[in-house]
């Protein structure tokens, strides 16, 4: 397991001490294989080549914060098989502890073609009939380190089938008994669901259980039934609940949009070559839980959320110029290398440096970033 980055006194979202918690990020469902063209603006067919890329959107948060000098656990299953072994030996490898990884006999490891349209973006083909991660069992839940983290992150994906929803169920209860903040990106593929109708009540159905919610322009017009996904009033009237903590909206390349109570704002992002958008949401994702694993209180703080915002919109923008997930996420180093270039002069930037610096307790220079 990576090594906690924060040595202070850890406090839940009330603002007690949280007695034995640390700055744990525990990630919960799918870790698969993506198949990434090796050339864009062709169909699967057509594709010369693949490129071979582990990926997995909880997975992938995962990793992104271990690389980013945090904590992470990834919990899920895969099928015991070649590339169910190369995908937790990958986890390893990044210092994401695999310890509640489980392995299936009798079901393969799921895969996903991935075809690149000419502008990076994507659509998918799923190979899970059923896959390990449809299988998972609550009887194979690591309990225990589900209660070690402060964040516990899912996605939607490990709702759609049973024995897989149930245990998703148990482990988000056990989570929130234990005093972690939920987040959730309901990641939506459509293809995998019976029906648009049963994806939109699939992911719905924790909607009010989650503190953090992170969702794309897109999955706010499917949410909605086909509402304008840049309009304040829905996105507060139909996705803000009572208990949600912080809602963020990612707009691409035009950065993100954010949510709370007391505030909301837009914080621009970096402009980059797009070449694949795999996993760029997840890296935005890794960047937002870094910062809050040290902070459970960030969203309180509009001028602390903005810098963290700052910093999780250039690690979706790194992201973006590789092919495949977990390939392309950022270390810190790069996401300073990137933002170094986007104009030092910003005072918002030394503000995001010194935070930097306090939270990832990393060596810091000035950098620059749109704001």
């Amino acid at each position: 397991m990576a090594s906690n980055p924060s040595s202070g006194v850890r406090r839940d979202l009330n603002g007690r001490v949280a007695h034995g918690k640390g700055s744990l990020v525990v990630c919960f469902g799918e870790l698969l294989i993506d198949f990434v063209p090796t050339v864009a603006g062709v169909s699967l067919a057509e594709a010369p080549a693949f490129k071979k890329a582990p990926g997995g959107a909880p997975a992938n948060v995962a990793v992104g914060i271990s690389r980013l000098g945090g904590s992470a656990a990834f919990i899920g299953k895969v099928g015991k098989d070649e590339f169910g072994y190369m995908l937790s030996d990958i986890l390893k490898e990044n210092n994401v502890n695999n310890s509640g990884v489980r392995f299936d006999p009798s079901a393969r490891t799921a895969l996903a073609f991935v075809t690149l349209r000419d502008d990076g973006e994507r659509e998918f083909m799923f190979f899970r009939n059923p896959s390990a991660d449809m299988l998972f069992q609550e009887s194979e839940l690591d309990i225990d380190l589900i209660k070690k983290g402060c964040i516990f992150h899912y996605g939607s994906i490990s709702l759609i089938d049973e024995p897989s929803r149930s245990t998703h169920l148990v482990a988000m209860a056990a989570a929130k008994q234990s005093g972690s903040l939920l987040s959730y990106d309901p990641n939506l593929r459509l293809p995998l669901w019976k029906s648009a109708d049963a994806a939109r009540k699939g992911i719905m159905s924790i909607w009010d259980q989650a503190d953090i919610i992170k969702v794309s322009e897109d999955e706010i017009t499917f949410l909605t039934g086909g509402d304008d996904p840049y309009d304040d009033n829905v996105v507060f009237k139909k996705l803000f609940h009572p208990n949600l903590k912080l809602l963020l909206v990612t707009e691409g390349q035009a950065g993100c949009r954010y949510y709370t109570r007391e505030f909301h704002g837009r914080v621009h992002g970096v402009k980059v070559n797009c070449v694949d958008t795999t996993g760029a949401g997840d890296a935005f994702v890794g960047g937002v839980l870094t910062f809050m694993a040290s902070d459970l209180n960030l969203y309180r703080n509009e001028k602390k959320l903005r810098d963290a915002l700052l910093f999780a919109n250039a690690c979706g923008a790194i992201t973006v110029t590789e092919r495949g997930a977990i390939p392309a996420l950022p270390t810190k180093e790069a996401v300073h290398k990137l933002i170094s270039m986007q104009g030092s002069g910003d005072p918002s930037v030394a503000r995001l440096m010194s935070a930097l610096g306090s939270i990832l307790l990393i060596p810091c220079r000035c950098i620059g970033l749109v704001n």
